[in-house]
């Protein structure tokens, strides 16, 4: 019995002292598998003020950008919208007033009807990205990341230690029957078991996909041993004074051209002072959709094809690596994961609350 003491002692107090920031991860997660829809649902101005009768160019987009903002010389990252008259979303991601922040990107959105500027606001300042913040990095920059990614440590250890306590000495299969027993402490028993057993499969996901997403300085050289990570490719341009510069349009083009299965999701300006394209595109059998890794390099002057990264040719970690984020967020099993995931973030706080009525049955009993 000792070695169960010993598990129950520290399931007890990892959930007693550590259970409210498990809660807060959960329910922030649960937030954030559709927080670019609920960011547009509260505020309508990002929203397209009228229907279009034809899609307006991404060059067009661009200017509008770059007459919005003369004093911002570097690369605009537009995210180029998937439906009919969906709205442009542009980031600038080293704004000069944010200048002491890892990220804090300037957010602008377009109308594609009206091709006027509909909102600008800095990450961070606006109550999703700030939600955004707090599960990522508790709002603590780096060192936040850290601590998150110590806490999925411990919820990890805090999972296998229920599943230790649970473990029954007959048939397992007959322990997963539902079952809600009658009296307070019985059902309280019933519902923090049954809710840690039922949920581990995906909360294990999640939480290890979390720790590998937070500390990538610690994780990516283990997958590294296993299998040699590839770099992001970083192509240099030709660039002159002089040489008018391609139009985002036919770089978009070149792009697909040069991956024919793929659709362009993103592309990145090349800076005033000259450089190239990076078109970033989906291709099937990649598992998200709005943040693929397949990139396309184009100089931005003579439209040569600089690079190509195809992210179904690459190694097995690189594709490890593609797949945290999308089974983080659900996106990976499409409209049904996400709103597993949403489900799966309020287990946390079921535990919590159960986990502490158990603790104080247990009190009273003593």
């Amino acid at each position: 019995m000792a070695p169960r003491r010993a598990w129950l002692w520290l399931h007890l107090w990892m959930g007693v002292v550590l259970g409210a920031w498990f809660v807060l991860l959960g329910l922030t997660g649960s937030l954030l598998v559709f927080y670019p829809q609920i960011d547009r649902w509260l505020n309508p101005a990002q929203q397209e003020t009228a229907r279009c009768t034809a899609t307006p160019s991404a060059e067009a987009v661009y200017a509008v950008l770059r007459a919005s903002e003369p004093s911002r010389a570097g690369p605009w990252r537009i995210e180029l919208p998937r439906t009919s008259g969906g709205v442009y979303e542009a980031r600038y991601n080293r704004p000069v007033e944010r200048a002491d922040r890892a990220f804090a990107p300037l957010m602008l959105t377009v109308d594609p009807c009206t091709l006027q500027v509909t909102s600008r606001r800095f990450w961070g300042d606006y109550a999703m990205t700030w939600l955004y913040d707090l599960h990522y990095q508790l709002l603590l920059g780096a060192q936040g990341e850290v601590l998150v990614g110590i806490a999925g440590l411990l919820l990890l250890l805090s999972l296998g230690s229920g599943v230790y306590l649970w473990w029954p000495r007959g048939p397992w299969w007959a322990a997963l029957r539902p079952q809600w027993r009658r009296g307070i402490q019985r059902a309280t028993y019933d519902w923090h078991t049954r809710t840690g057993i039922y949920g581990l499969l995906v909360l294990s996901v999640l939480t290890g996909t979390g720790v590998l997403l937070a500390l990538p300085d610690y994780a990516n050289p283990v997958i590294h041993r296993f299998s040699p990570l590839q770099p992001m490719q970083q192509p240099a341009s030709t660039w002159q004074p002089g040489l008018a510069r391609l139009p985002l349009d036919a770089a978009l083009r070149i792009a697909e051209h040069a991956l024919p299965q793929a659709q362009s999701r993103w592309i990145e300006t090349p800076p005033v002072s000259g450089g190239s394209y990076r078109v970033r595109l989906w291709q099937p059998g990649e598992p998200s959709e709005r943040f693929p890794l397949s990139y396309v390099w184009i100089d931005a002057y003579d439209g040569r094809v600089l690079a190509i990264q195809d992210a179904r040719a690459r190694h097995a970690g690189n594709a490890l690596l593609a797949w945290l984020h999308p089974l983080h967020n659900g996106e990976a099993f499409g409209l049904i994961g996400q709103w597993l995931t949403v489900a799966a973030g309020l287990l946390p706080l079921l535990l919590f609350v159960t986990g502490l009525m158990r603790w104080r049955h247990k009190a009273r009993r003593r």
